[in-house]
């Protein structure tokens, strides 16, 4: 069975309001492309078992990034993946 993210993809947009100041956060990326420079061109199930987010693979979801443009907080959240078939 085949995974992918809707963001990552571009089908989808997740809007987030920040818990510090309230303002529109922006999504900065994968975690797991934050790593290192060759990160984000290594296969996704993989780096998965390395990131230290307990059942990511298993759950099929996305671990995203997100920055506050105002006051720099930042967030992880967890997208939901969509089945393929």
């Amino acid at each position: 069975m085949s995974h992918i993210c809707p963001i990552c993809n571009g089908f989808q947009k997740y809007d987030l309001q920040c818990l510090k100041c309230s303002s529109q956060m922006t999504d900065i990326g994968r975690y797991m492309d934050m790593f290192d420079d060759y990160s984000p061109y290594l296969e996704i199930d993989g780096t998965k078992k390395v990131d230290g987010i307990v059942d990511d693979q298993k759950n099929h979801s996305c671990p995203h990034v997100f920055d506050c443009p105002s006051c720099g907080e930042r967030q992880l959240r967890m997208v939901e993946e969509w089945n393929l078939f």
